[in-house]
């Protein structure tokens, strides 16, 4: 079985997301953004709509299957994703993309680039208290979980997240974060909503960078970092605990 393949047999949406975190903002987004994404479109025809939200522009695919892509332009952020793709390099390809494209159109610097990183996500539906399956699957038996009675004390926040270093210097990152959204509401009522528990993994190299051309070789790092983090603790140590509690 493909890594693709073990993915999507754990979770109801896998989706592979970029960012690029800038230290200045970007001048004429709305005017910018008209010309990159005309570009995007002739390499990736199935772009076909811009929308515009509160300081950010984004063009989007439609939806087909629970699979679809977009680029969102911010001040200081230039972001893209693929939701549900049919292969990893689908998602890649999206990404170097915006990788080549940006200095052109966006007069991108080394000195603009904050950070950039890839994350992987993974969606688990669990229609019950979230807290309490996470408590139980990932912090049981642990001086943590002996906090709180969730018999008697309804879990309200339990979202573990775990940051750690893959270089020396310490700028080669990678975080694991749990994410999960029953509302205190919820844990009173015993009324949850079909919302899914979140798990991100999100692997980041800090600027500064000497050439433009470094995001190219940065992608392919974070690329790797990333699939062989995810192949090797996250899902094994993360995702399946969780889908097995939940039991989907």
């Amino acid at each position: 079985m493909s890594t693709m393949q073990s993915f999507s047999t754990l979770c109801s949406d896998f989706y592979v997301n970029q960012k690029i975190s800038l230290g200045v903002d970007l001048p004429k987004v709305q005017e910018l953004a008209t010309e990159m994404f005309e570009r995007i479109r002739r390499e990736i025809p199935e772009f076909e709509r811009i929308r515009p939200f509160e300081e950010e522009v984004t063009l989007e695919t439609q939806e087909v299957d629970g699979r679809y892509q977009w680029v969102g332009l911010r001040p200081r952020s230039i972001t893209s994703g693929m939701v549900n793709p049919s292969h990893i390099e689908d998602a890649y390809n999206l990404h170097r993309l915006v990788l080549e494209l940006s200095p052109y159109y966006l007069s991108l610097t080394p000195l603009h680039v904050e950070f950039v990183e890839l994350v992987y996500g993974f969606d688990l539906p669990a229609r019950e208290n979230q807290n309490n399956i996470v408590m139980q699957t990932l912090l049981g038996n642990t001086p943590l979980a002996s906090l709180a009675d969730d018999s008697m004390e309804p879990l309200l926040d339990v979202q573990p997240r775990i940051g750690f270093a893959l270089n020396e210097a310490c700028d080669l990152q990678a975080f694991v974060e749990v994410k999960t959204r029953t509302s205190a509401a919820e844990a009173a009522t015993q009324v949850f909503q079909d919302e899914p528990i979140s798990v991100f993994l999100t692997v980041r190299k800090n600027g500064p960078i000497q050439a433009i051309e470094e995001l190219e070789s940065t992608f392919d790092r974070l690329a790797g970092h990333i699939e062989h983090i995810a192949e090797h603790r996250v899902v094994p140590d993360i995702v399946v605990p969780l889908h097995q509690a939940i039991g989907i």
